[in-house]
């Protein structure tokens, strides 16, 4: 393994991640085409960590052949024996959390406090589907009919498609696959290109599993590349579910490609998120929310908190209040503990995040916390940036936008209508928050008249949520759901059954149809 500023090359080892990985896996068998590898760069310190090769066409076609025939097995094993694997699979999670947060932390840089609570998430997630898969239910109906009995049940649906992003490299996997096993669905995997390793690594963790209980391989598949790998997918009839985390360009690409075949997609797309603060929010409990929600992973959170809708009364105590909080984050290296923000993804990112500021600018935006490049010793991969904060108006353009950085925007209102209508004034409709002391403040808040995001919360940030809720937006957020609730329903499909034990056969609706 090639030597970084920052060796973790006990934890890869640990994870069976190697200097060259190949990309495209069943359970354990792994295929060797390495050629055009993605080459992993830490923006911690931009040492290479490894390289993975790219899946070709061919290897795909036998990803899904494999795919195809362990579903035909594995749709028949009862759901609590389903279960059962998903929770060595948690336990194996538990026996890895630490290297496997640090691999986490030092690819895609958020901290390493982070990265051990992504894989908790994948722990959560794997004990929630163990006691789901024994509550898989549907509804008993009374017939109009005498001697009929109705019922609905659900059935797997065949192969899901994961299509997930660098920010949440390892914890948006576990959501979909721990539900979709546990439905009786096998899962094929497109992790990020830009995260790539956390991909091999989880992978080697589920074959372990696999193989000590004798599983066919195909339950867990992985291929990796660029967009073209993706739409292999997307455009591929045999997968019955794409489940993808990205950007509302690529969702609004993936639904259309899904729907011209009448597939399924359950997309989990962009946020603009808003916090509400009233004048009679608790300001020492606001202040921890809103700056855990502008910076935590670098601003690289879909929940992540991108505008502040204050009230007049409290506008410049909040503000006095948020520059002085800058002021305390520390930024740098995410392994180390001390710091609270690590870097942005790559340089793209980076370029993303100045042209914005730039566009602030142009705009008559008001930087009350400049942002800006950090430089010099243990800044050197060129990924660390500065939380700004920008005095802003709702309608500019880039405000509208979802920029991936921590630039959070802050403007003031009046009236509580006039806050609700700023907050949902954007396209996105993922997460959102009011901070009041007030009851009839929250209830408008969370009633018709209020959010009209898929999370509403009441004295707590927009970003974070419990595995127990289910996760996602509205609007161009994509409107699917994924984690807790009823979201497992995603992954099945319904079926209405009547049956009739009586020995005559009385049509629906009183029709006469006599022979």
């Amino acid at each position: 393994m090639a030597h970084s500023v920052i060796d973790i090359t006990k934890e890869l080892n640990e994870l069976g991640v190697k200097t060259l990985n190949s990309g495209t896996s069943t359970g354990s068998n792994w295929m060797n085409n390495n050629s055009n590898p993605i080459i992993s760069a830490s923006p911690v310190d931009g040492a290479e960590i490894g390289k993975v090769g790219v899946t070709s066409e061919k290897e795909y076609q036998e990803v899904i052949e494999k795919a195809e025939d362990a579903f035909k097995y594995w749709r028949t094993v009862p759901a609590p024996k389903r279960g059962d694997m998903v929770r060595q699979f948690g336990d194996k999670l538990r026996e890895k959390k630490e290297s496997l947060g640090k691999l986490v932390s030092y690819e895609m840089g958020k901290s390493y406090q982070e990265g051990l609570g992504e894989v908790q998430e994948m722990i959560d997630i794997c004990e929630f589907a163990v006691g789901l898969s024994r509550q898989l239910h549907g509804l008993t109906m009374h017939s109009e009919r005498p001697n009929h009995r109705m019922y609905e049940q659900y059935h797997p649906l065949g192969i899901v498609g994961i299509i997930s992003a660098f920010n949440f490299p390892v914890a948006v996997w576990a959501w979909n696959t721990a539900l979709a096993w546990v439905s009786g669905d096998v899962c094929v995997w497109k992790p990020s290109e830009k995260a790539p390793l956390c991909g091999v690594a989880c992978q080697n963790i589920i074959a372990e599993v696999l193989k000590e209980n004798n599983l066919p391989e195909g339950i867990s598949c992985l291929i990796n590349g660029d967009y073209k790998i993706g739409e292999l997918m997307t455009n591929d009839k045999r997968v019955a579910l794409v489940s993808a985390t990205g950007s509302i360009r690529m969702g609004k690409i993936v639904a259309e490609t899904v729907a011209k075949r009448l597939g399924k997609s359950l997309l989990e797309l962009g946020g603009n998120n808003a916090i509400i603060i009233t004048d009679s929010a608790d300001l020492e409990m606001c202040i921890p929310a809103m700056v855990f929600g502008a910076v935590g992973t670098c601003g690289q959170r879909c929940t992540s908190t991108r505008r502040l809708i204050i009230h007049e009364s409290l506008y410049d105590t909040v503000k006095e209040k948020l520059v002085n909080a800058y002021k305390q984050l520390r930024i740098g290296n995410p392994l180390d503990e001390n710091n609270h923000v690590g870097p942005l993804i790559d340089k793209d990112s980076v370029n993303a995040y100045l042209a914005a500021i730039e566009k602030v600018k142009a705009s008559g935006g008001n930087l009350i916390v400049e942002g800006g490049v950090y430089e010099g010793e243990g800044y050197e991969s060129g990924c660390y940036v500065k939380p700004a904060i920008a005095e802003a108006d709702n309608s500019w353009e880039i405000v509208q936008h979802e920029t991936f950085a921590p630039i959070l925007y802050i403007m003031k209102y009046s009236t509580l209508d006039e806050a609700i209508a700023l907050q949902n004034g954007v396209v996105q409709g993922l997460s959102s928050a009011i901070m009041t002391s007030n009851m009839r403040e929250m209830e408008l808040f969370l009633s018709t008249q209020g959010s009209d995001c898929g999370i509403a919360n009441v004295n707590i940030g927009t970003s974070g949520a419990e595995i127990g809720g289910a996760f996602g937006g509205e609007k161009e957020t994509g409107g699917g759901r994924e984690s807790g609730s009823d979201a497992w329903k995603a992954y099945m499909r319904r079926q209405t059954n009547t049956i009739n034990y009586g020995n005559d056969l009385p049509l629906a609706q009183g029709i006469k149809f006599d022979l």
